[in-house]
């Protein structure tokens, strides 16, 4: 038994995006790359700790686990022994399905990162990333924030956990959202992103965890539900 239903779960994600829609509002994406960089850039672009730990060792963790994830459907270890074939084949589905959506939106979109802007020292002038086709006069692809889906793109791995403990889906998740939270700051300190393009990322791998968890379910209750008798209603 669930704690959540999936239909409250749908409420809260429109909320979520509503919260989003928010804090575009706000303008506070510049406020805080500001408080990171200067007309000179970004101090800490080039900061080992920043390069090589948080970016690019997290980003190996991060693929080292994909692997992990998708071996464990044959041969499962520890916790994952308590999910079916089925619940581990979608939690690893889930997590190479959200890292390519956000690399998708990447790909497809005109924005620029902070650290392109004229304002850093770059070429690029600021076009909100709803200007959705608008070239900003720098290098774009960089919304939302492929990074960060290191981390967030586990978090669909709560709509699988919790149908064999809720405990260990909560705590699943809260990891994923603070791991996935951490990498979008130190990018965002480097002046590769903005706080917005990290707060995208969360959303559009919690959909898409959502959306297959939904199909999963729907496939699973026509599946499952008895055949009538032939000579039934004769």
């Amino acid at each position: 038994m669930t704690r959540f239903p999936l239909f409250r779960l749908g409420v809260l994600t429109l909320l979520a995006l509503v919260a989003l829609m928010a804090w575009d509002a706000t303008g506070a994406d510049l406020a805080l790359a500001r408080m990171a960089g200067s007309h000179m850039g970004f101090p800490l672009r080039d900061n080992p700790i920043m390069v090589h730990v948080m970016h690019e060792g997290a980003r190996n963790l991060s693929w080292a686990l994909v692997i992990a994830l998708f071996a464990a459907i044959r041969w499962p270890f520890g916790f994952l022994r308590r999910l079916s074939t089925g619940g581990r084949a979608q939690l690893a589905l889930t997590v190479l399905a959200s890292v390519i959506a956000v690399s998708v939106l990447k790909h497809a979109s005109q924005t620029s990162c902070p650290w392109d802007l004229q304002e850093f020292g770059g070429a690029a002038r600021y076009v909100s990333h709803w200007s959705w086709g608008v070239n900003d006069g720098g290098p774009g692809g960089c919304f939302p924030a492929g990074h960060a889906s290191a981390a967030f793109a586990y978090v669909g791995g709560y709509f699988v956990l919790r149908r064999v403990s809720p405990r260990a889906a909560v705590i699943w998740l809260g990891v994923s959202v603070v791991a996935g939270f951490m990498l979008g700051a130190s990018q965002q300190l480097r002046g590769a992103h903005y706080m917005s393009h990290t707060l995208w990322t969360a959303w559009v791998c919690w959909v898409v965890g959502f959306a297959i968890e939904v199909a999963v379910t729907r496939f699973n209750s026509r599946t499952l539900k008895p055949a009538m008798p032939a000579h039934a209603g004769s």
